[in-house]
C-alpha cells in the first residue's frame, strides 16, 4: 500500500485526476474514511461545531486539535493526513505558528497543516516550510474569521474582490503551500484560480473545476442536519450533498435499545453467560463501558 504524499498529490493534478478529500475526527472515522479510499484526511477544526458543539470553530484549542489528530492518525495507513492549525495558533507571530505546527506533527502524528488567510499568513507558511513543515493554504470563506465576515457568506463575487483572492493565492503558492483550499467562491473565480496555479485546488462550495473536492465527514452521513433539526437549525449550505441519512437510523437503533431495556427483552439469553456454559475467554470480549 502506497502512502499518499504531497509529491502524489502534484502528480495527480498533472494527471488531471481529482483529488478526494474529506474529514475525520476519532479513531472509527479515519478507519473508515481510509478503507473507502480517499486520499486525503483532514482533521478539521469543524470538529468544534461537529463534535464538541461550538457555534464556530473559533473556540477551538490546540489541545483539542492534537487529541482528536492523534486519534486519527493511528487509523490511517494510506491517506495523507493533514490537521487544522486553530484560531490564535499561527497568527500571532512566525514563532508562535512554528511551535503549534511542530506539535501537530509530532504530538498529532500529522503529516501537514492547513491555515487560513491569504498574504497576511504568508510570513508564517514561508517560515513552516522553511522548517519541514508542509501547508495547505485556505482562502475563500475562512471560518475563522466569521466574525469578520459577518456570518458564512459567499467570497470574491465582486471583481475587486476576486482579484484580491487571486492575488492571495498567487501569493500563497509562493510562500510554499502545497495545496490551497477554496471555500465559497464563485465557480468562475476557483476555475481562475485552479488554472493558474501549479499547486492543486480542493474545493468545498467551489465549483467542479477544482483539482479536488473536499466535505465534512457529518455533513456526508447525514448527522449534521439531523442534529440541525432536532435543534431548530433547518439550514444547509449548498454545496453539502448527503450520500446517507445516519442521524436518523442512529436514534432509531438507540431508541429500540432503550425500549427492549425497559421491557425487559434486551439481554435475551444469547446475550447473557450461565453457569453451564462451556468455558471461554472473558479476555477476548473485554467489558467496554
Amino acid at each position: 500500500m502506497q502512502r499518499i504524499t504531497t509529491t502524489s498529490l502534484a502528480k495527480m493534478k498533472q494527471r488531471g485526476e481529482k483529488i478526494v478529500m474529506m474529514t475525520a475526527y476519532d479513531y472509527p472515522g479515519a478507519c473508515l474514511v481510509e478503507e473507502a479510499g480517499v486520499d486525503v484526511i483532514l482533521v478539521g477544526d469543524t470538529l468544534g461545531m461537529t463534535v464538541l458543539g461550538y457555534e464556530t470553530t473559533v473556540s477551538v484549542t490546540l489541545e483539542d486539535m492534537l487529541h482528536h489528530s492523534k486519534a486519527v492518525a493511528r487509523g490511517v495507513k494510506r491517506a495523507l493526513v493533514v490537521t487544522d492549525m486553530p484560531f490564535l495558533s499561527y497568527q500571532p507571530s512566525v514563532e508562535e505558528a512554528i511551535r503549534s505546527a511542530g506539535r501537530l506533527l509530532q504530538e498529532g502524528g500529522a503529516q501537514a497543516v492547513k491555515l487560513e488567510g491569504g498574504i497576511s499568513v504568508c510570513p508564517q507558511v514561508h517560515a513552516l516550510v522553511a522548517a519541514g513543515i508542509p501547508v495547505v493554504g485556505h482562502l475563500g470563506l475562512t471560518p475563522q474569521s466569521v466574525n469578520v465576515f459577518g456570518g458564512y457568506k459567499v467570497q470574491g463575487r465582486d471583481p475587486e474582490s476576486a482579484d484580491r483572492l487571486l492575488a492571495d493565492a498567487h501569493a500563497l503558492e509562493a510562500a510554499g503551500i502545497f495545496a490551497l483550499v477554496l471555500e465559497c467562491v464563485p465557480e468562475e473565480l476557483a476555475t481562475r484560480i485552479t488554472q493558474q496555479l501549479a499547486v492543486p485546488t480542493i474545493g468545498i462550495g467551489a465549483g467542479v473545476h477544482c483539482d479536488g473536492q473536499v466535505l465534512v465527514f457529518h455533513d456526508v452521513l447525514g448527522i449534521t442536519s439531523h442534529l440541525g433539526r432536532q435543534a431548530g437549525r433547518l439550514h444547509q449550505p449548498r454545496f453539502v450533498k448527503e450520500y446517507a441519512q445516519l442521524g436518523e437510523a442512529i436514534r432509531r437503533a438507540v431508541a429500540e435499545y432503550a425500549s427492549e431495556v425497559r421491557a425487559g427483552k434486551f439481554p435475551a439469553a444469547e446475550h447473557s453467560f450461565h453457569s453451564g456454559d462451556a468455558e471461554r475467554s472473558a479476555a477476548a470480549h473485554p467489558s467496554r463501558k
